[in-house]
Formats: C-alpha cells, sequence, structure tokens
C-alpha cells in the first residue's frame, strides 16, 4: 500500500478503490457504469471519480481521476469522466458541501425498490431502520443523469440529514462524510431492500416498527462506534489478501 509518487490524496484514493472491487464481490456493479466519488477539498468540489468505461474489478487506487466541478473545461480533458458522472456527482459536489461522499449503483435490490409504485422503505428491521427519516424518494425520473438531471437530483440532497436517495426508475444514490461511512450505508441500503422485498413475496403483513423505536435505532447506528470504519479496515485487510493490486 506504498503511495504512488506526485498522486495525491492515497489513503482516500485506496479507500475508494477497496470499496469499488468489493462492490463487484457484492454484484452490486453494472456493467462500466455507475460512479463514485470522493471530495478532497474543504469546499467539496474537488473530487475522486472513477475514470470513464473502466470496470469496477479493474479499478486501482492511482487510476481515480481527480476533477474540479467548478470546472466547466473537464468535459474537455483528455482523461474527462463519463458525462453521467459529471452530471450527477458534479452538481452534487457543487450544490451540497455535506456530501462528501457520493456513491451511486443500479444494484438489484434497490432498483427493485426504486421500480415499485411506493418506493419508500419501511423500518420493518434492525437494517432498515439505520434509513428511517433519513431517505428521500425521487418519483420525477427525467431521463439519464446528465447535467440538468444531475442539478434537479441534487436539489433533494439540501438537507443534511438524508443519507440515501431511491431514485425512482433508475437506482440508488448514498451519500456520507467518509468512503467507510457511505459503503457501509450502500451495503446497508441493498440488504435493508433485499429484506423488505422478500417480506413482500410472502403476501403476510409486514411488523412495522412504531416512529419513535425507528428513530432510536436510527440513531443508535448513527453513534455505533467504529463500526463503518472496522467494516472497510475488514475489506481492505481481505483484498490485501486476494488481490492486493487494487492499492497500487
Amino acid at each position: 500500500m506504498t503511495a504512488t509518487p506526485n498522486i495525491t490524496h492515497w489513503s482516500d484514493r485506496v479507500d475508494l478503490a477497496a470499496a469499488f472491487r468489493w462492490t463487484v464481490k457484492l454484484n452490486m456493479h453494472e456493467a462500466v457504469a455507475n460512479h463514485f466519488s470522493l471530495a478532497v477539498n474543504p469546499s467539496g468540489t474537488q473530487f475522486l471519480i472513477n475514470p470513464k468505461g473502466r470496470h469496477f474489478a479493474r479499478l486501482t487506487a492511482s487510476s481515480l481521476v481527480e476533477i474540479d466541478a467548478d470546472d466547466p473545461r473537464t468535459m474537455q480533458r483528455p482523461d474527462a469522466p463519463d458525462p453521467t458522472a459529471w452530471g450527477l456527482h458534479g452538481a452534487i459536489h457543487r450544490a451540497c458541501p455535506h456530501a462528501r461522499c457520493v456513491m451511486h449503483v443500479h444494484s438489484i435490490h434497490a432498483t427493485v425498490l426504486a421500480s415499485l409504485a411506493d418506493s419508500h422503505l419501511p423500518a420493518i428491521d434492525q437494517n432498515s431502520a439505520m434509513f428511517h427519516n433519513r431517505v428521500v424518494v425521487d418519483d420525477a425520473y427525467g431521463g439519464m443523469a446528465f447535467e440538468a438531471e444531475g442539478e434537479r437530483c441534487a436539489r433533494l440532497l439540501a438537507d443534511p440529514k438524508i443519507s440515501t436517495m431511491v431514485m425512482g426508475n433508475h437506482g440508488v444514490l448514498v451519500i456520507g462524510h467518509t468512503v467507510a461511512e457511505t459503503f457501509n450505508r450502500l451495503t446497508y441500503f441493498e440488504r435493508a431492500a433485499e429484506t423488505y422485498i422478500r417480506a413482500l413475496q410472502t403476501g403476510r403483513p409486514l411488523r412495522v416498527l412504531p416512529d419513535a423505536i425507528a428513530e432510536k435505532t436510527a440513531r443508535e447506528w448513527e453513534d455505533y462506534p467504529g463500526y463503518a470504519r472496522d467494516h472497510l479496515s475488514e475489506i481492505k485487510a481481505l483484498l490485501n489478501v486476494e488481490s492486493p493490486g487494487y492499492a497500487s
């Protein structure tokens, strides 16, 4: 995990590369689509993101691209990101400085949830309670996430309490302060969506938690000491044995 000379934000790059690689392990990736980004300056406008057309399984710390959401020349660069990455992630980093890390996927169960007429996730277990009153549902899908669509989506994340956006007819987007926090949240949302969908498939009534208990549990998740950090640390420990090239 030695830093490559002349490449900045090395530990952040390693964390982000690990998240990409583990997303493949969880089968939450899709072809060469979807993007993760991480702000690296105080205002949040400069950020790391995956390069255009690269499979998550081949991403490395040094291959991540650093761009500036306030620089309109970005899309003329030879290493310009995918235009939907610029449209969605650029808009969010420009408008929402609290969204330090942004992860967007079309994972199976979250996308099933996003395809339902009612895409809200009720608190039916401890995992889904993590998201109680912290999810916004976008029910106005307007096409692929080029600049106008990205700006519309960014406006839905203005409330710092919101951690997750169910993108109706599209997928899911999760934000956080660190790679560890955001990736932990992303994996738990996918698991919670799967639990909910499987519960619906039984056709039997759901046992929904009372609002007060759901909110208490959500806060307990937020205050749980070091859990997300430990999760990512273990992922990196596994990758260091299985595929250490991610940190190159």
